[in-house]
């Protein structure tokens, strides 16, 4: 059985907007956040998150370039790495991209009883959608020094009570909270 974990980018007033200047990860976590994709069973996304993530299909890097390494590295794990989109819009998805449009709680029951290791729940959105369902099994918040002042929030709609079960010191830049339903 998998493991939903809902993990993203959080500034300090609790905002993921990763279209905000300086939110980028500096690049210790950014290696993180490779190795992670490299380990991870697969990622659920929103039509949103996923036509966002859909940049790392592209030629995003120069290979020749040796500084640029680490986009290579991580464009070949999200690549390769298994993913769900969850919409009622879209037609088609890319490649190793499966598209869930109707029977979304059967769906993800489904999903999490057929597949193992952990599935990366991509938004806030969709992770507030398997919350209310009770099928979010960790949280994981990336800690980040920033003030954002608005954006979208890390929890909307529901307010899960959570228990803490570990800190990561990833870097100078973010620290990785852990948290279970309590």
């Amino acid at each position: 059985m998998a493991k939903f974990v809902f993990g993203m980018n959080m500034s300090l007033d609790g905002y993921v907007d990763h279209d905000h200047e300086g939110f980028a990860p500096d690049p210790v976590l950014f290696r993180y956040f490779i190795v992670q994709t490299r380990n991870t069973a697969g990622s659920l996304y929103g039509r949103g998150l996923y036509e966002v993530m859909r940049y790392w299909d592209g030629d995003v890097w120069d290979q020749d370039d040796p500084a640029q390494a680490d986009l290579g590295a991580f464009a070949a794990a999200w690549r390769a790495m298994p993913k769900w989109v969850v919409s009622g819009s879209l037609k088609e998805v890319g490649p190793n991209a499966t598209l869930i449009g109707d029977g979304f709680e059967a769906a993800m029951r489904k999903l999490k009883a057929e597949q193992d290791g952990e599935i990366e729940i991509g938004g806030p959105k969709l992770a507030a959608s398997l919350a209310k369902l009770g099928l979010v099994d960790e949280y994981h918040i990336f800690l980040r020094p920033v003030v954002l002042g608005k954006g979208r929030p890390f929890f909307t709609e529901a307010r899960p009570k959570l228990r803490l079960t570990a800190t990561d010191h990833i870097s100078d830049a973010c620290l990785k909270l852990t948290y279970v339903p309590a």
